[in-house]
């Protein structure tokens, strides 16, 4: 499954990323984070693999998080990994003007088993996160002018 999201933030492309590639914010956007621990490599660049905990009402969930490449404001992709599924993820800064950044986040997801099921009959479900924590970056990144 493949699909493209995009937010326009009311702060230059020069923030955004100085709020976005800093892992102590996640925290502070991410609100089902509940630890983030470096496993190897340099923290915050290639290669570096960190273990990402998250819980929910209904749910706790570890995923990987490996730094695919990072080209900031360009691009900064992950790879997250999790029991039963992948995502390849795209995140792109283009400035809009002095004082607006669009973000795009083009994701690829690949599933095995139930969550494959899910893919192909609940699409919505994935995007709707991807957003969610989009507008939460762009409600945080906002907030700390």
């Amino acid at each position: 499954m493949k699909y493209s999201s995009e937010i326009l933030i009311d702060l230059p492309v020069e923030r955004v990323i100085e709020l976005f590639d800093n892992a102590d914010n996640l925290f502070k956007w991410q609100e089902s984070l509940v630890s983030f621990d470096h496993v190897s490599g340099t923290p915050g660049e290639e290669g570096a693999i960190s273990k990402m905990k998250f819980k929910t009402k209904k749910r706790e969930m570890e995923m990987q998080e490996t730094i695919m490449k990072k080209n900031l404001p360009h691009n900064f992709n992950f790879l997250y990994e999790a029991k039963g599924v992948q995502n390849w993820n795209d995140n792109r800064f283009e400035s809009v003007s002095a004082s607006q950044t669009k973000w795009t986040q083009s994701n690829v997801f690949k599933g095995k088993g139930m969550i494959k099921v899910f893919m192909a009959i609940m699409p919505g479900m994935f995007r709707k996160q991807t957003m969610k924590y989009m507008q939460d970056f762009k409600k945080f990144a906002e907030s700390e002018k």
